[in-house]
């Protein structure tokens, strides 16, 4: 049965490859090819891609990154459409879902929102619930660096709290745009914001996100 993590998966492949190696992306400075290279070290490259929580290890992600950016981009679409060799702790399914399912995600909008004819995509219930789920479990972890409080609400009033600072803003949106909100993309996420107008300005500048 397909899960949730490989049919973003298989979005995200498709959709690099439609966008070529030169498109734009959210990701700022990088490219499409930019964004596969990322994607493809992270589950290939664990020894590399610890770079990105630990400061030590930045240069060395740095590198390894570069290399496999200057592979030929129809092979860094196959390496991400095939998924993690056997040996990675991705390849189990379980873990496959819960890591990758928001991560493909977002990397998949990172590139269908620098479009600029770009549409929003449907997203059925189903989805819209296991984002949600996640979004629940790591919100004080993408909010850990804002300015200000923010309450993420769905438009049904369920809500979870990224930052239990003050002032406090109120973001409400469909799951997948206040993940999309929370992950940094708030230019690009389709919400609304309630409270005071200066903690809403902090809150859609600040670096949010991992």
């Amino acid at each position: 049965m397909s899960t949730h993590a490989q049919r973003e998966r298989l979005l995200l492949a498709d959709l690099l490859e439609t966008a070529g190696p030169n498109a734009p992306t959210l990701c700022q400075g990088w490219t499409a090819r930019d964004l596969a290279a990322h994607v493809v070290v992270r589950e290939r490259r664990s020894d590399a891609a610890a770079g990105a929580l630990i400061k030590p290890l930045a240069a060395r992600l740095e590198r390894v990154q570069a290399e496999f950016a200057a592979k030929p981009y129809e092979e860094l679409i196959q390496l991400i459409r095939t998924g993690p060799p056997r040996t990675s702790p991705f390849a189990l399914k379980q873990i496959d879902e819960a890591a990758n399912t928001v991560e493909f995600f977002v990397h998949t909008e990172d590139v269908r929102r620098a479009q600029p004819d770009w549409t929003p995509r449907e997203i059925d219930p189903v989805f819209a619930d296991a984002l949600w789920s996640r979004l629940e479990k790591i919100a004080r972890m993408l909010g850990r660096k804002a300015p200000v409080g923010m309450v993420l609400r769905r438009p049904d009033g369920r809500t979870v709290v990224g930052n239990r600072s003050v002032p406090v803003v109120t973001v409400t949106g469909d799951p997948a745009e206040l993940l999309l909100f929370a992950s940094g993309r708030q230019d690009a996420a389709r919400v609304r914001l309630e409270g005071d107008e200066a903690a809403q300005t902090k809150l859609l500048a600040a670096r949010l996100g991992i």
